[in-house]
């Protein structure tokens, strides 16, 4: 996988609370797991992407209080009307 160098403000990072020794690794994960809390990518793409395994990042997702559940109106609607067809 090709990597990049990025230059951030030390501020940054301390205000991140980002350990030096794993930078890299810290910075991925919270970049991936923001793609995933804004719907640009998949859980699963999200793990790959900053090489985490799924059930890990399934983890620091919800140590960041974001879900790695995706259940929005458009499903409820659609639960809704299946059970109401079911009469339920």
């Amino acid at each position: 996988m090709e990597t990049v160098k990025v230059d951030l403000p030390a501020a940054l990072l301390q205000a991140a609370k980002l350990d030096a020794a794993n930078l890299s690794e810290d910075a991925a994960r919270l970049l991936a797991l923001e793609l995933f809390r804004e719907e640009k990518v998949s859980l699963g793409r999200a793990a790959e992407l900053c090489r985490t395994p799924l059930a890990a990042f399934m983890a620091f997702a919800a140590a960041h209080e974001v879900s790695p559940i995706r259940y929005g109106v458009a499903e409820l609607e659609q639960d809704r009307i299946a059970l109401a067809e079911l009469g339920l």
